[in-house]
Order: structure tokens, then sequence, then C-alpha cells
């Protein structure tokens, strides 16, 4: 049950809830924490802050109060990857990763919880990369006190998710062979660009670059290659060339013949719409078009980091990435601080 008081008439009860004050540029915070005692002396601080009454917290026995309910529901979001600590602070608790890796979030059941309407919880974008200590969500009780049954359902909603609301798994930290494929690289008639742009991606996200493999369009040789850098204990294969429609691109129908499975040559986003992913022995093949020598973003950026958290990528999983898989081609690449693959 909550009263509500003249601030005069609080004197010597708990705060009900933190009394947030705001000074622009210089401080946003409580100016009085949930419990504190309320003195004479306070009264003068909470008229600045435009306080004339307070609330007297009474809670009855199907209620919580706000920062009660925040913690229950921090507990019920949290899956692997992911925690919070320290007391709520202003009835809001921050959800942050336990790890390096890439976030997941079960946005069916997240839309499921914040349905209910009396709780929240607003999360970073599912397949974000993330550091150990970055925030990934907040989540609270919106009324000072609520119903014990609307904290249960919540949480019964959170808990739905079959592997945790929220995760952060963690990234293999993979050995990647590399297939450079077309005639006009292997025989010296254009310089190769590609080598260096997979270097880099991969040694951001803490791979090794196994072995280059220059090939030219040749099926035999293509698919003789990828099965010895399986052999030799790739646990990724990155290809580039032989993703367009022109009759000499001959990579895709090589895998094949190697005996890659699951294979899905397409997607719904630009740049990358001739991507291919296949699994070739169970390790995963992904081939990247042309587009990703002159484009700073593409795909490959979207899925390579699934495919190193463990994720079994398909046509669904690719298809869905059109709903925001355009890039904008901004002069000054800002990804992943951008709408692309979001």
């Amino acid at each position: 049950m909550i009263q509500v008081v003249k601030i005069e008439d609080a004197i010597g009860y708990p705060l009900a809830h933190d009394i947030t004050e705001i000074r622009p540029g210089e401080f946003k915070g409580p100016a009085f924490n949930r419990g504190h005692i309320l003195t004479c002396r306070d009264l003068d601080h909470l008229r600045r802050l435009g306080k004339n009454h307070l609330y007297v917290l009474r809670p009855e026995s199907d209620e919580l109060h706000e920062d009660d309910a925040a913690q229950r529901l921090a507990d019920a979001l949290c899956g692997d990857g992911v925690d919070w600590t320290g007391p709520p602070r202003e009835g809001k608790v921050s959800i942050k990763a336990a790890r390096d890796g890439l976030l997941k979030v079960d946005v069916e059941a997240l839309t499921r919880f914040n349905m209910l309407g009396e709780v929240m919880c607003a999360t970073r974008h599912t397949h974000t990369l993330v550091r150990k200590g970055d925030q990934v969500a907040a989540t609270r009780a919106i009324p000072l006190v609520i119903s014990r049954s609307v904290v249960d359902a919540a949480v019964n909603a959170a808990r739905q998710a079959l592997h945790g609301l929220l995760r952060v798994l963690p990234l293999k930290q993979g050995r990647v062979g590399v297939m450079i494929t077309g005639d006009e690289v292997y025989h010296g008639r254009i310089e190769d660009k590609f080598e260096a742009v997979i270097r880099k991606k991969v040694v951001r996200l803490g791979g090794t670059v196994q072995d280059v493999v220059f090939l030219p369009d040749d099926d035999a040789r293509i698919a003789e290659a990828a099965l010895r850098l399986v052999n030799e204990g790739a646990d990724f294969v990155v290809t580039t060339g032989g993703m367009s429609v022109d009759p000499d691109d001959r990579t895709r129908f090589a895998l094949l013949k190697a005996g890659a499975e699951d294979m899905v040559y397409g997607s719904a986003v630009l740049p990358g719409a001739m991507f291919m992913i296949s699994y070739l022995n169970g390790v995963p093949v992904l081939g990247i078009p042309a587009c990703g020598i002159f484009a700073e973003t593409t795909i490959f950026d979207l899925m390579y980091p699934r495919v190193l958290a463990g994720e079994k990528i398909t046509r669904k999983d690719i298809a869905v990435l059109g709903h925001g898989g355009l890039c904008l081609k901004c002069k000054t690449c800002v990804y992943p601080r951008c709408p692309f693959g979001k």
C-alpha cells in the first residue's frame, strides 16, 4: 500500500524510492537513495527538486517494491555468459556481458516479456559482438509497487526462452584456411587484394590463418584444396572468387563435388548478395563475393561471428537479414554503430 504525505509529515520515515536530481552538464542520479530516513535538514533540498509530497510505502503481501521486483526480473533474464551485480539504481538493473562473445537475444521471448506492460527490458541488438563488462540490457518494474503475479508472469516469460532470453556465446578462436580462386589471379594477370582483407578480419576476431591457397577455376583442384585444408585441421574455410553467375566461376560447384552439404547460396544482403555458406565434413565454408574487396563491411561481417559462436547457418537465418540488410555505403564506415544487419 502507498500513502501520499506532505514532505513535512514524512520526517522519520524511509524513502520509498530513489529521488532523482538532474543538474544539466553536471550530474544525474539519486540525490536521496531508497531507504534514506528523512530528516528536517532534507526538506529544503527536496523543495529545490520540486518535491512537496512523498510516498510512504507499506507493501501488502501480494506486492513487491520496484527494486525487489527488478532483481527477480534480472535473475530470470540472464542466461549463460550474462550477469548483473550491485543493487538496483532508481529501480533499474543493468545487465552486462560476463565474457567476450556474441550477444544472443530471444526476440520473441523478449516481446512476450514486454507485452505484460508493467515490466520492461531493453537490449542491444541480437548478434552484437560484445566485450566482458559491456552493458547488454536493462530491466525494471515500471510502477513503484507491483503485483507479485505480474512479476511471476514476467519471470515465466523470460524462462520460456529455451537457452535463456539473454546469452553471450564465446567465439572459437580457430584456424582458418583460405582459398583464393580465379584464373586471373592464379596466372598473375591481376594482383590479389583479398588475402589482406581476410587476414585482417580473421585476426580481428582472434583467429589465425592456417594457409592461403591460390587456385585456378578448376573443379578438381578447388575440391582437392578444400578437402586438404579441412584434413589438415582448419576449423573454418574462407573462399573468394567463383561466386558469380559467370560460367568460369566454379567454386561452389567444386565444393559440392568435394562433398559439401547444406549449401546456401545467395543472400538478402547488399553488399553480399552472392554470399555462400556450406559445410564440408562438418567444417563451415564461407564464400565471399567480389564486393568483399571494395566494401568495408559486407554480409561476411554479419555471418562470420555467428559461425565462430558455433551457429549452424540456415537459409532462414540469411533470409531474415533482408530487414536491415541494406548498407548505406557511408563515406566513413561506422559499423557496427549503424543499422546494417540489424
